[in-house]
């Protein structure tokens, strides 16, 4: 261990990492999902948003532990993966109990959302609305920001659309929440396998406390 590491390395960050960033999207758009598709005072209501919540509070919980325990990291990180997975199930639930389509692999929406890389709920929002209106980037946008405000887009309701694209609207919704949580898990997973290597190659913080005052037995 470098003299300059420390007995506490560098920790938290997670604002930075990439999993919590799409994370904390998929938890945005799931609020706003819920809020409009599901009954609010179901139970189901409040299982997905928990669920989307606690992707992203563990990841940040996962990362500050980081410093003093790598276990804890992987605890925390594998119960952020597993919340979103269950997050996932509940989307195919809503799909599969109303008949609606879930989209294959293949689908040529999930690609072109992937590489949209969106960075706010409004910006999904607006994709999914042009979607379900048959519209393709009227708007645009950029770097991930939708080009209409947050005003006026949380003004927007699905009334300003004809009964056809008011039908398909939840669909491509859940669908577009799928994908985003399919992202965040293939992060997480990566993450996982990374944090794993490291404990295995330089181990916890009983460990470096060991090479630090063995470190520091042999300077004096």
């Amino acid at each position: 261990m470098a003299d300059h590491e420390g007995l506490i390395p560098k920790h938290g960050g997670y604002r930075r990492l990439k999993s919590y960033q799409i994370a904390q999207l998929v938890y945005d758009v799931t609020v706003r999902f819920c809020d409009r598709y599901i009954e609010r005072k179901s139970r189901t209501h409040d299982q997905m948003v928990q669920a989307a919540r606690s992707g992203v509070q563990n990841i940040a919980e996962g990362s500050q532990a980081s410093g003093t325990s790598k276990k804890t990291e992987l605890k925390l990180t594998n119960v952020a993966r597993a919340s979103l997975e269950e997050l996932c199930l509940d989307y195919e639930d809503y799909l599969r109990q109303r008949r609606l389509p879930q989209w294959y692999r293949e689908d040529p929406r999930r690609a072109e959302l992937i590489a949209r890389r969106f960075t706010t709920a409004d910006a999904v929002e607006e994709w999914v609305r042009e979607k379900a209106d048959g519209r393709h980037g009227q708007h645009g946008q950029q770097n991930g920001q939708s080009s209409l405000s947050t005003k006026s887009t949380s003004s927007t309701t699905s009334t300003d659309f004809s009964s056809s694209t008011k039908s398909t609207l939840p669909e491509i919704a859940a669908n577009a929440a799928l994908v985003l949580i399919t992202v965040a898990c293939s992060l997480l997973d990566r993450q996982l396998a990374a944090q794993a290597a490291a404990f295995e190659n330089e181990g916890g913080f009983t460990e470096r406390l060991y090479r630090t005052r063995t470190h520091t037995r042999k300077r004096t």
